[in-house]
Protein backbone atom coordinates (compact mmCIF):
# COMPACT_ATOMS: atom_id res chain seq x y z
CA UNK A 1 0.00 0.00 0.00
CA UNK A 2 1.30 3.18 -1.15
CA UNK A 3 -1.42 5.41 0.11
CA UNK A 4 -4.47 5.56 1.86
CA UNK A 5 -7.57 7.18 2.05
CA UNK A 6 -8.01 7.93 5.84
CA UNK A 7 -11.23 9.17 6.85
CA UNK A 8 -12.23 10.41 9.83
CA UNK A 9 -14.27 13.39 11.64
CA UNK A 10 -13.70 17.38 11.15
CA UNK A 11 -14.62 18.04 14.67
CA UNK A 12 -12.91 17.83 17.79
CA UNK A 13 -14.17 15.80 20.27
CA UNK A 14 -13.49 17.10 24.10
CA UNK A 15 -11.85 13.61 24.46
CA UNK A 16 -8.27 13.87 23.48
CA UNK A 17 -7.86 9.97 23.09
CA UNK A 18 -8.88 10.61 19.52
CA UNK A 19 -7.18 13.49 18.41
CA UNK A 20 -4.02 12.28 19.50
CA UNK A 21 -5.27 8.63 17.83
CA UNK A 22 -5.80 10.90 14.47
CA UNK A 23 -1.85 12.18 14.87
CA UNK A 24 -0.53 8.90 15.63
CA UNK A 25 -2.14 7.63 12.97
CA UNK A 26 -0.79 9.84 10.58
CA UNK A 27 3.00 9.24 11.84
CA UNK A 28 2.55 5.89 11.89
CA UNK A 29 1.81 5.79 8.24
CA UNK A 30 4.55 8.59 7.47
CA UNK A 31 7.51 6.38 9.35
CA UNK A 32 5.85 3.28 7.08
CA UNK A 33 5.93 5.03 3.98
CA UNK A 34 2.63 4.97 3.10
CA UNK A 35 0.92 8.09 1.87
CA UNK A 36 -2.03 9.96 3.45
CA UNK A 37 -5.09 10.90 1.07
CA UNK A 38 -7.68 12.81 3.59
CA UNK A 39 -10.40 15.22 3.49
CA UNK A 40 -7.94 18.92 2.90
CA UNK A 41 -8.86 20.34 6.40
CA UNK A 42 -6.56 21.71 9.11
CA UNK A 43 -9.52 21.16 11.97
CA UNK A 44 -10.50 18.35 14.39
CA UNK A 45 -9.20 14.78 13.64
CA UNK A 46 -8.48 15.27 9.78
CA UNK A 47 -5.91 18.42 10.95
CA UNK A 48 -4.64 16.34 13.85
CA UNK A 49 -3.62 13.81 11.17
CA UNK A 50 -2.12 15.68 8.47
CA UNK A 51 -0.13 17.33 11.21
CA UNK A 52 1.13 13.75 12.23
CA UNK A 53 2.04 12.68 8.69
CA UNK A 54 3.94 16.13 8.12
CA UNK A 55 5.71 16.35 11.04
CA UNK A 56 7.36 12.39 10.08
CA UNK A 57 8.08 13.81 6.47
CA UNK A 58 5.41 11.96 4.92
CA UNK A 59 3.25 12.64 1.88
CA UNK A 60 -0.35 14.33 2.76
CA UNK A 61 -2.40 14.87 -0.15
CA UNK A 62 -5.35 17.25 0.96
CA UNK A 63 -8.79 16.68 -1.06
CA UNK A 64 -11.64 18.99 -0.21
CA UNK A 65 -14.51 21.13 -2.10
CA UNK A 66 -14.73 24.73 -3.45
CA UNK A 67 -17.31 25.53 -0.79
CA UNK A 68 -15.63 24.17 2.50
CA UNK A 69 -12.41 25.47 1.33
CA UNK A 70 -14.16 29.03 1.62
CA UNK A 71 -16.71 28.13 4.66
CA UNK A 72 -17.22 25.69 6.82
CA UNK A 73 -13.51 23.99 7.09
CA UNK A 74 -10.10 25.97 6.33
CA UNK A 75 -7.68 24.07 3.55
CA UNK A 76 -4.65 22.74 4.69
CA UNK A 77 -2.10 24.37 2.04
CA UNK A 78 0.89 22.51 3.99
CA UNK A 79 -0.46 19.54 2.41
CA UNK A 80 2.17 18.26 0.35
CA UNK A 81 -0.81 17.90 -2.52
CA UNK A 82 -4.05 19.63 -2.31
CA UNK A 83 -6.84 19.38 -4.48
CA UNK A 84 -10.19 21.59 -4.59
CA UNK A 85 -13.04 19.51 -6.22
CA UNK A 86 -16.06 21.02 -7.22
CA UNK A 87 -18.55 18.69 -5.34
CA UNK A 88 -18.36 15.76 -2.02
CA UNK A 89 -19.15 12.81 -5.09
CA UNK A 90 -16.03 14.32 -6.70
CA UNK A 91 -13.63 14.25 -3.26
CA UNK A 92 -14.69 10.72 -2.60
CA UNK A 93 -13.86 9.57 -6.60
CA UNK A 94 -11.16 11.36 -5.54
CA UNK A 95 -10.02 9.83 -2.65
CA UNK A 96 -10.40 6.23 -4.52
CA UNK A 97 -8.47 6.82 -7.43
CA UNK A 98 -5.73 8.29 -5.50
CA UNK A 99 -5.52 5.46 -2.61
CA UNK A 100 -4.57 1.70 -2.65
CA UNK A 101 -6.94 1.18 0.19
CA UNK A 102 -9.46 3.23 2.77
CA UNK A 103 -8.73 3.36 6.71
CA UNK A 104 -11.50 4.62 8.51
CA UNK A 105 -10.47 6.19 11.73
CA UNK A 106 -13.70 7.68 14.59
CA UNK A 107 -15.58 9.86 12.97
CA UNK A 108 -19.44 11.97 11.89
CA UNK A 109 -21.91 11.67 9.38
CA UNK A 110 -19.31 12.17 6.69
CA UNK A 111 -16.97 9.66 7.91
CA UNK A 112 -20.23 7.43 7.75
CA UNK A 113 -20.73 8.46 4.12
CA UNK A 114 -17.09 7.40 3.08
CA UNK A 115 -16.97 4.25 4.88
CA UNK A 116 -20.15 2.93 3.58
CA UNK A 117 -19.22 4.22 0.12
CA UNK A 118 -15.68 2.05 -0.14
CA UNK A 119 -17.58 -0.71 0.95
CA UNK A 120 -20.25 -0.38 -1.19
CA UNK A 121 -18.21 -0.26 -4.04
CA UNK A 122 -16.18 -3.04 -2.88
CA UNK A 123 -18.79 -5.46 -2.74
CA UNK A 124 -20.07 -4.02 -6.43
CA UNK A 125 -16.37 -4.59 -8.23
CA UNK A 126 -15.76 -1.09 -8.40
CA UNK A 127 -12.60 -1.55 -6.62
CA UNK A 128 -10.64 -4.17 -5.22
CA UNK A 129 -8.76 -2.11 -2.01
CA UNK A 130 -9.02 -2.96 1.36
CA UNK A 131 -11.72 -1.25 3.78
CA UNK A 132 -10.31 -1.16 7.21
CA UNK A 133 -12.11 0.25 10.66
CA UNK A 134 -10.24 1.29 13.60
CA UNK A 135 -12.59 0.62 16.27
CA UNK A 136 -10.48 2.48 18.76
CA UNK A 137 -11.74 2.87 22.26
CA UNK A 138 -15.09 1.10 21.30
CA UNK A 139 -16.01 3.62 19.23
CA UNK A 140 -17.47 1.41 16.21
CA UNK A 141 -19.03 -1.19 18.42
CA UNK A 142 -22.51 -0.58 17.71
CA UNK A 143 -21.44 -0.31 13.97
CA UNK A 144 -20.05 -3.75 14.24
CA UNK A 145 -22.86 -4.76 16.08
CA UNK A 146 -25.15 -3.73 13.16
CA UNK A 147 -22.82 -4.95 10.35
CA UNK A 148 -23.18 -8.18 11.94
CA UNK A 149 -27.26 -8.12 12.29
CA UNK A 150 -26.70 -7.33 8.14
CA UNK A 151 -25.03 -10.86 7.78
CA UNK A 152 -27.01 -12.87 10.22
CA UNK A 153 -30.39 -11.81 8.81
CA UNK A 154 -28.92 -12.38 4.65
CA UNK A 155 -28.39 -8.66 3.76
CA UNK A 156 -24.77 -9.11 3.29
CA UNK A 157 -23.55 -12.14 0.97
CA UNK A 158 -21.34 -14.34 3.52
CA UNK A 159 -18.47 -13.94 0.39
CA UNK A 160 -18.76 -10.14 1.23
CA UNK A 161 -19.07 -9.91 5.25
CA UNK A 162 -15.71 -9.28 5.75
CA UNK A 163 -15.45 -6.58 3.52
CA UNK A 164 -14.44 -4.30 6.72
CA UNK A 165 -11.79 -5.50 7.99
CA UNK A 166 -12.32 -4.22 12.20
CA UNK A 167 -9.04 -3.89 14.73
CA UNK A 168 -8.93 -2.00 18.03
CA UNK A 169 -5.26 -1.31 16.94
CA UNK A 170 -3.77 0.25 14.25
CA UNK A 171 -0.96 -1.83 13.64
CA UNK A 172 -2.82 -5.43 13.49
CA UNK A 173 -5.43 -3.48 11.34
CA UNK A 174 -2.54 -2.23 8.59
CA UNK A 175 -1.07 -5.89 8.49
CA UNK A 176 -4.64 -7.11 7.67
CA UNK A 177 -5.08 -4.52 4.85
CA UNK A 178 -1.73 -5.31 3.29
CA UNK A 179 -2.60 -9.02 3.21
CA UNK A 180 -5.84 -8.29 1.70
CA UNK A 181 -7.16 -10.56 -0.87
CA UNK A 182 -10.29 -9.53 -3.29
CA UNK A 183 -13.08 -11.08 -2.46
CA UNK A 184 -16.15 -11.96 -5.31
CA UNK A 185 -17.51 -8.60 -6.06
CA UNK A 186 -21.36 -8.76 -7.17
CA UNK A 187 -20.57 -7.87 -11.01
CA UNK A 188 -18.19 -11.05 -11.33
CA UNK A 189 -22.16 -13.01 -9.78
CA UNK A 190 -24.31 -15.43 -11.38
CA UNK A 191 -27.76 -13.77 -11.51
CA UNK A 192 -29.05 -17.28 -9.43
CA UNK A 193 -26.20 -16.39 -7.17
CA UNK A 194 -27.90 -12.51 -6.13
Amino acid sequence: MNRLAVYCGSATPADPRYVALARDTGAVLARRGIGVVYGGGTRGLMGALAEGALAEGGEVIGVIPEALAATAEVANHACTELHTVATMHERKLRFTDLSDGFLTLPGGVGTMDELWEAVSWAQLGYHTKPVGLLNAFGFYDGLVAFNRTMVDTGFIRPMHQDIIMVETELEPLLQRMADHRPHRPIFAMAAEEL
